[in-house]
């Protein structure tokens, strides 16, 4: 029996055994190579409009919603706008996080012009900011000047190596001074404040610090593990399968066989909220807190204030330190449920700020990130799908 595996099922108290290496062979588990097509960079296109949008769709962006939309009706320019459809009220009831990923967004698109000898002019908010919540009103429009001297970034060359790695790290590898070196000045120059604790050779106030991280992140993890409109949110986003992962081409993809199993047999059902005492929910608890107790480090963004055009500054800084980390061979995870504004997580978010030196309403941790080394012969992740410039595009 030490060769099977059981689930017992959230309010059913169904037990169903899976034969180990039974499911593995199976067609549907994995992401269809269609799904990720984007990550093989743009072929040849006229419009330099559809070519530096190949490379900004690849942005980072909460729940990989990819929010946005390019209006290129006016000739030579980009109008870039949220598709409100694609926000996440719950979880991120104001859109900061949203508009982060919008700054990683337009962030990919300068770096990409200046690839293609195009300068980027960029005009923020141009009919003016969202209040409370996010609109459909601009945040960005860009024009694109041909333009040789336009100097060329040399983190663009990791835009379709860049990931997002949610598994495991290194917990005896803390981050290497020169790679610490790298990641600031990936940032330096920018009206942020970039921080990290997890250092080689720190002393034990800096691990006490990193512990003290921890703890945060995963009291907000569990808070929003069993807080019903969060979880919801989440739940109606997975892409569970090839199938549905193609479909959609957003979202978060889930591979694993078993769950995959799960939703063919009509055993999971994604409308309904488990109880927080439910073997789904407290897997999703326990798989995170091992993944934290894997962390040897963390990276923090801090702005002063909190305004629309802060949000985006700190997504562009968070995108240089993804691209950077991953030249210098770092694994890099968001862990923003303790940055998040809804109520139930308030207690987190005081916490984290204090821990940080950045007392709100003052200061904002726009970005809270694990960071570390991935464990020896362990290779990097598959990319996120992409739902493909032509998705985005209003002509």
């Amino acid at each position: 029996m030490e060769r099977r595996r059981f689930i017992r099922l959230a309010g059913g108290g169904v037990v169903m055994a899976v034969a180990a290496g039974s499911l593995g062979g199976c067609a549907g588990f994995g992401v269809p190579p269609s799904a990720v097509a984007a990550w093989q960079g743009p072929g040849p296109d006229a419009d330099p409009r559809r070519w530096v949008l190949s490379y900004a769709i690849l942005a980072p962006n909460p729940h990989n919603m990819q929010p946005w939309v390019a209006d290129l009706r006016v000739p030579g320019e980009i109008a870039l706008r949220l598709d409100t459809q694609r926000l996440l009220p719950a979880t991120d009831p104001h859109g900061r996080q949203t508009l982060m990923g919008a700054g990683a967004f337009l962030e990919l698109l300068v770096m990409a012009a200046a690839e293609r000898g195009h300068r980027a002019e960029v005009a923020l908010f141009p009919e003016g900011e969202p209040g409370e919540t996010l609109d459909a009103r601009p945040f960005a429009r860009v024009r694109l000047v041909a333009d040789a001297t336009t100097p060329r970034d040399p983190l663009f060359a990791r835009v379709l190596t860049r990931r997002t790695d949610r598994r495991a790290y290194d917990a005896t590898r803390p981050i290497a001074a020169a790679d610490e070196a790298h990641l600031g000045a990936a940032v330096a120059g920018l009206p942020v404040t970039f921080g990290l604790a997890g250092r080689a050779g720190a002393g034990a106030p800096e691990v006490e610090r990193v512990e003290a991280i921890r703890t945060i992140a995963r009291d907000a993890w569990r808070q929003e593990m069993t807080t019903e409109a969060p979880l919801m949110e989440t739940l109606q986003v997975l892409r569970v399968g090839s199938a549905e992962i193609d479909r959609h081409r957003d979202g978060i993809a889930i591979t694993r066989p078993l769950p995959v199993t799960l939703v063919r047999l009509g055993m999971w059902d994604r409308t309904r909220f488990p109880a927080p005492d439910s073997t789904v929910t407290q897997t999703q608890i326990k798989e995170f807190n091992a993944i934290t107790a894997s962390t040897p480090a963390y990276l923090w963004i801090v702005t002063e204030g909190n305004t629309r055009p802060q949000q985006l500054l700190a997504g562009r800084a968070y995108v240089r330190l993804n691209l950077a980390g991953a030249a210098a061979g770092l694994a890099m995870h968001p862990n923003e449920q303790a940055l998040q504004e809804y109520p139930q997580v308030a207690a987190q978010y005081r916490a984290i700020h204090a821990l940080l030196g950045a007392p709100a309403p003052r200061h904002t941790v726009q970005m809270l990130a694990r960071v570390g080394y991935l464990p020896a012969n362990v290779a990097a992740p598959p990319p996120a799908p992409r739902r493909g410039v032509d998705a985005l595009i209003q002509a």
